[in-house]
């Protein structure tokens, strides 16, 4: 898998601490949406970011990189691409993105995590438009939902994608669902025989969403996510 120098055609905030990133590669970056790539500090120090856009529109890589003072893995990729606005990259990697068979597809993400989900999301609409599609995107405040209102545009232009937006810390105009993103998938199936879902976030959700979805039924081969490659 070859190297690809990209130049930083923009860097903008979507959040207080998150930025949405779009990269212009100097060739088109293969890749399935789900996948990820890894951006290059130097020989021995990759990165791994999902890649936000979906893979038929290759043109283009989007990131979305939560950064803030405490986060310096992530700070000092934005911190490199600000200064020389370009940036090397190699992808796509890993193996947990979209392999749709015809099952209603779940899709969960904790925060910046969406950026892997919207990538499958994206390409599912388009390949696949009659299988049904829900999106659980979990933050602690509504604040953190940074595509909110365009997702549920979205939702109500194609009958088979469902949005549920989940905030843990909801303040009094707040009148969604409430507390962690995988408990809201299992308040709604008490059955994941035939499903295939697809996780982006926190090791420690994966896991213990792992171990309740498998309580559900839902067969190991239809559970995706990078994060069980390292639990």
């Amino acid at each position: 898998m070859s190297d690809i120098l990209c130049q930083v055609d923009a860097i903008t905030p979507l959040t207080e601490a998150i930025y949405k990133v779009v990269l212009t590669p100097a060739s088109r970056v293969e890749f399935y949406a789900g996948q990820y790539v890894l951006v290059h500090m130097s020989s021995d120090d990759k990165r791994p970011f999902s890649i936000a856009n979906a893979a038929f529109n290759n043109e283009k890589v989007e990131l979305h990189i939560g950064a803030d003072e405490n986060n310096a893995y992530a700070t000092e990729v934005l911190e490199r691409m600000k200064k020389e606005g370009e940036i090397t990259i190699s992808g796509g990697h890993g193996d947990a993105h979209l392999q749709s068979d015809g099952n209603p597809m779940i899709l969960i993400a904790g925060g910046t995590g969406f950026s892997y989900t919207y990538s499958i999301l994206q390409q599912a609409l388009k390949d696949h438009p009659h299988t049904p599609v829900t999106l659980y995107w979990g933050g602690r405040n509504k604040e953190d939902l940074y595509l909110h209102d365009e997702l549920s545009s979205l939702a109500s232009q194609h009958e088979h994608f469902t949005f549920v937006p989940v905030v843990e810390y909801a303040d009094e105009n707040w009148d969604g669902r409430t507390g962690w993103v995988h408990h809201a998938v299992l308040a709604d199936y008490t059955d994941l025989s035939d499903k295939q879902v697809y996780i982006a976030g926190r090791f420690e959700m994966a896991k213990a969403a792992r171990d309740d979805f498998y309580e559900r039924k839902l067969p190991e081969n239809q559970l995706f996510g990078d994060a069980y490659a390292f639990i």
